[in-house]
């Protein structure tokens, strides 16, 4: 089956978030893997190895289908899933971020990526947090350098992904489930 790796923002819960894909995810039959993640710098290095352990591990209790392993976060987990797909672009097929750029200053990460992995962006025009400007700058700089890309502004939507989770999600899998590792 295939599986998303949900990354969730600054202070949320993995069980909150894997809550707004529980249903969407039974229906279409897909694992969820939700980890509670730390909010720490120190752990953004490692991430992408984390990642890997943990899909691993569900591996072993789920019957993954290893080319259809995607990744979708939210704030500080979109964050850490730029990670996951531009240092991991072989192991993921595809990414969806909601409410998260690249900052100015970590933009070499996009070179890291050996293969041009599918990123879908969703980002309200009113997001309270996180820059739009920033977010249009990171979809700019990954389609110059030939990343597919869906990228999606919602008019009016803040940061909080749960207003719109179901619209979110539906859309984001949507996207990503047209993607498989080679």
């Amino acid at each position: 089956m295939p599986t998303v790796l949900l990354l969730h923002g600054a202070g949320d819960q993995a069980e909150h978030f894997i809550r707004a894909w529980e249903s969407f995810a039974r229906e279409k039959k897909i694992v969820l893997i939700a980890p509670q993640l730390p909010r720490d710098l120190k752990f953004e290095p490692d991430a992408p190895k984390v990642y890997r352990c943990l899909i691993e591990d569900a591996g072993k209790a789920a019957n993954m289908d290893s080319h259809r392993l995607y990744l979708f976060g939210h704030s500080m987990g979109g964050y850490l899933a730029y990670d996951g797909a531009l240092l991991d672009s072989e192991y993921f097929a595809a990414a969806a971020i909601h409410a998260m750029g690249i900052d100015d200053d970590y933009v070499a990460i996009i070179g890291h990526a050996t293969r041009k992995i599918p990123i879908a962006i969703y980002m309200g025009t009113k997001d309270q947090m996180v820059s739009l400007t920033q977010v249009r700058k990171t979809e700019a700089l990954l389609r110059k350098a030939g990343f597919p890309l869906h990228y999606q502004e919602m008019p009016e939507h803040d940061h909080n992904y749960y207003d719109l989770a179901d619209v979110i999600n539906r859309d984001a899998w949507h996207f990503l489930e047209g993607y498989r590792t080679p």
